[in-house]
């Protein structure tokens, strides 16, 4: 239930702003109003769902503000785990890291951004798994949800499809090199070319487009 509620919000089948009521909710995927209760207290506790208590339940709004926020926190989080991955890592990462690249790549040709999203994914996971700091691990969990949301209106675009494909190709080439410095620099500028990305749909309205449905 949690996970197919987050992905209805991840996805803008549940828009920034909408109501939600648990009883609406249960009766519209055959559940009881108690798992569903439960699901939202968890998307709340993870910001995708804000509640006033006897007023109101609704997805949480998108404004720039908190998206630049939550990215700013994801690029540290990245960079350090890049920074501490790097010296461990093996030939068999970096062949993972190319194989989600190119699934990636084939996701973004294809207009798949459920694919594309996933394949991203996969392809950071391996030095944030690698790097074997479980605080950071449940930290990007936690934050994950929150950015995927701007992450699937910005791959529904394709805006930096082709930019984020070659950086990703960097990304390994650093990696490999050994240089852990470097490729922590390099993973931070993808994330200040990804917080211009997503400036632009603010200022062309796009989320508001996505809000209205």
């Amino acid at each position: 239930m949690f996970d197919r509620l987050r992905d209805s919000i991840v996805r803008g089948e549940l828009v920034p702003g909408e109501k939600v009521r648990d009883a609406e909710l249960a009766e519209r995927l055959g559940l009881s109003r108690t798992p569903v209760r439960e699901a939202l207290a968890r998307l709340a506790d993870i910001g995708l769902v804000e509640a006033k208590p006897g007023v109101y339940t609704r997805i949480t709004t998108l404004n720039r503000r908190d998206v630049e926020k939550t990215l700013a926190v994801l690029r540290s989080l990245d960079q350090l785990a890049v920074e501490t991955a790097v010296p461990v890592m093996t030939e068999q990462d970096f062949e993972r890291m190319r194989e989600a690249n190119r699934d990636f790549e084939r996701a973004v040709a294809a207009n798949d951004t459920t694919a594309a999203l996933a394949a991203d994914d996969r392809f950071h996971a391996i030095p944030i798994a690698t790097a074997d700091n479980p605080v950071l691990s449940r930290i990007v969990e936690q934050l994950h949800p929150q950015i995927h949301r701007i992450l699937y209106r910005k791959f529904s675009t394709l805006l930096g499809g082709r930019n984020t494909i070659e950086h990703h190709d960097q990304l390994i080439t650093v990696c490999a090199g050994g240089d852990a410095r470097a490729a922590a620099e390099l993973s931070g500028q993808h994330w200040s070319e990804l917080g211009g990305h997503i400036n632009q749909l603010f200022d062309t309205n796009q989320f508001t487009e996505a809000a209205a449905g």
